[in-house]
């Protein structure tokens, strides 16, 4: 893409407000990349559990996740999430890594390391839509578009229940999302809007109003109407 067509969409917000679909929907209809960041903290735990890495070592978790070999597709179509010559794509959504995520996530040296792939693939995708907690704020806040997306605590909780099939106890959905992001919050802001960010309370709305909306605020900010570049240009890896 030149450099005019150049256009980051940031969007933050809580467990279970549905950023990873309505993103990965949103850089599907418009051709754009899609970064999913929480991904890459949920690799970046696997990879520790499976070295035997003590999470409250500080330092032996950032010397690990400095050494992750992670590849992470930015194909909103075609999410894979691979360390060295392991697909961990599955792996990593699993309800130990959910219960244990936040300790990488509050590692600041970790997260610093993380922070910057994240700017990375972002400057080299140029057109793309990135999803977090702190991606307005701290990853890309000079974004065009900058998004929280919200939603009540019942709304979250029977999202993430039916994402995982029911199969979930009451208890163990609340550590995974209320529980999760009371600790996540001790290191990013997700939860209120920062200035210039807009706010979308999914609460009430179906998945495609949701979709819907976040692309109208695209096409609201964008100065010039929206090109679709080419696949090439969209897709991308990184470490």
């Amino acid at each position: 893409m030149s450099d005019g067509q150049r256009l980051i969409i940031a969007v933050d917000g809580p467990s279970g407000s549905g950023k990873s679909s309505v993103c990965r929907a949103v850089a599907g209809q418009l051709g754009a990349a899609y970064l999913d960041t929480g991904a890459m903290y949920r690799a970046a735990t696997w990879y520790c559990l499976a070295q035997g890495v003590d999470l409250d070592d500080e330092q032996a978790v950032a010397v690990a996740v400095e050494e992750l070999p992670l590849k992470i597709s930015t194909d909103p179509e075609h999410q894979v999430v691979m360390v060295g010559s392991t697909d961990v794509t599955g792996a990593i959504r699993e309800t130990r890594i959910s219960e244990r995520v936040s300790e990488i996530a509050t590692n600041r040296p970790a997260r610093a390391l993380l922070i910057s792939a994240q700017r990375r693939l972002i400057d080299e995708s140029g057109y793309i839509v990135a999803e977090g907690r702190d991606i307005t704020t701290v990853v890309a806040p000079d974004a065009q578009v900058r998004v929280l997306l919200t939603a009540s605590a019942e709304a979250r909780l029977r999202r993430r229940g039916l994402q995982l099939g029911g199969t979930e106890t009451a208890e163990a959905l609340k550590r995974q999302v209320i529980d999760r992001d009371t600790r996540d919050s001790t290191a990013s802001n997700f939860t209120e809007a920062a200035d210039g960010v807009a706010v979308l309370d999914s609460s009430d709305l179906t998945f495609q109003e949701t979709v819907d909306t976040l692309i109208q605020r695209v096409h609201q900010v964008s100065a010039e109407p929206l090109s679709t570049p080419s696949a090439g240009a969209s897709r991308g890896e990184s470490r």
